[in-house]
Formats: structure tokens, sequence, C-alpha cells
């Protein structure tokens, strides 16, 4: 075990043997952080917080009551194998939100990035990879092996599917069941979620030039109602525009992926 001096523990936290906690850590009542946990510089954990597996998290990220964070897969396939789950810096992970480590046949970690917000009740699985700025809302779950890209907001009560890849900037509505990928700074919502529009009021908050949201406009439209297949009008695409934003979709489009496109209706 090796513990930072200016770590701060509970008297009723169990800190198993092989545990690594970092400088200002803060371990309140009733936490359990196992023998292979690593918690860097500034993580706190609330209360009740269970923490086990070969699990590392960040700089400053903050667990609150009733977690369990790096727990075996949820999958029949898992067979016991060594397999890890990383959390990056500053993330704030509420209350009852499980994350699981990966599987083998998944590539054996599962990645969460820096600067996201966790709400109470949501889950991460085994294999997922979770961009930067991703907020969960309660109660939503991410199946395995997804791609969640940064800056993407999943609504309360959503289900994102095994293996869906959901682009950089996209908002998924409340209470939306996802079963195929989502293009870059999408919109889906609904029951079987479709392809809505664009996340129009995130592109704005971010600050993205109008032209830029033109030309995303423009680039909606033409997959939408374009001539010819899907990932035709796509390649079409990246040939006609120069935004980077447009080429960011492009590329998405033409991706490798085990799930079927999400296409605008």
């Amino acid at each position: 075990m090796a513990i930072a001096a200016s770590a701060q523990i509970h008297a009723s936290a169990v800190i198993e043997d092989g545990a690594v906690i970092g400088e200002g850590c803060v371990i309140g009542p009733f936490c359990v952080v196992g023998s292979s946990v690593v918690l860097q510089a500034g993580v706190e954990l609330k209360s009740h917080v269970v923490v086990t597996g070969q699990t590392e998290i960040e700089p400053e990220t903050v667990v609150f009551s009733f977690s369990v964070i790096g727990e075996i897969p949820q999958d029949l396939k898992f067979g016991g194998e060594h397999s890890r789950l990383v959390i990056g810096a500053r993330n704030r992970i509420r209350e009852h939100v499980t994350m699981n480590s990966g599987t083998e046949g998944g590539g054996g970690v599962t990645r969460v990035g820096d600067d996201g917000l966790f709400m109470a009740g949501c889950h991460i699985a085994h294999d997922a990879q979770i961009g930067d700025r991703v907020i969960v809302v309660n109660s939503a779950a991410v199946a395995g092996h997804c791609v969640i890209e940064d800056d993407v907001i999943i609504g309360g009560l959503c289900g994102i599917h095994q293996w869906v890849r959901i682009g950089k900037g996209a908002i998924i509505g409340a209470v939306t069941m996802v079963t195929n990928d989502v293009i870059p700074y999408g919109l889906v919502q609904g029951p079987r979620g479709e392809l809505d529009g664009l996340n129009l009021v995130g592109l704005k908050r971010r600050g993205v030039a109008r032209a830029d949201i033109t030309a995303l406009r423009a680039a909606f439209q033409m997959l939408a109602q374009g001539e010819g297949a899907f990932q035709e009008r796509a390649r079409r695409l990246g040939d006609e525009s120069d935004s980077d934003y447009v080429q960011e979709i492009v590329a998405f489009v033409l991706g490798n992926t085990d799930r079927s496109f999400l296409t605008p209706r």
C-alpha cells in the first residue's frame, strides 16, 4: 500500500494492501478501495464508494456516494481475464453510477476521458471508450464496446446499444433507444432514435463559426435527401466541402463500424 502523506482517509474506510493513494486524495466514510486501484492526486471519494479491480482514476475526479467503479463486466463471456478501467481527470461521477472494466474480446480496457459529468444512476459498460467533456444524464446506459466521442450529451433514461458509435458533439434526447451509429453533431430523439437534425444549440455554445454551421446544415440536407446511397452521398460531400466539421462527418460515416448507420429521416 502506498498512501501519500497529504491524503485524508476516514477511519471507517477500507484501503486494501497494494492500493496507491496520491497526494491530496480525500476518501470519505465507509469507502472501499481495492488492492490494484490507483487514485491520482486530488481524487475524492465522497462516502460509501467502491473502487475495485485494475482501476486508475486520474487527478481531481470526484466520485459520489454509492457508486461502484471497476467491478467485473456484466458479460457472460468474461472469464476472469486481466482487464482494466481508466478514468480521466476532473470527472464528476454522481451517486449510484457503475463503470465496469473491459474484456479480452473488447481490448481489455474501458476508458473514460476528462471533464465528464456522469449523473446519478448511469452505467458505462465493459470496453466502452468515452471521450472528453461527455455528459451522461440520470439512468442512461452505455452498453459494451460503444465509442462515445468528445462533447456528446446522452439524455436521461437513454439506452445506447452495444457497438454503437456516437460522433463528436452529438446529442441524444431523453428516453431514446439508440441502436445505430450517430454522425458527429447529430441530434437523435425518439423511442427508437432517428437522426432528426443537428445539435445546433451545442454548436452555438461552443462558438462554432456561422460559416461552419451553414456548411453543416447543407451537409445534413445532402445526406438526408441527396441522390444515391448514403455512403455515396458522404463521399461526394467530402469532395465538395472544405469545412473541417463536415469532413469530420464524412470521415465518421466512411469509417469502420459494427452497426449500420442511423441515417437521416
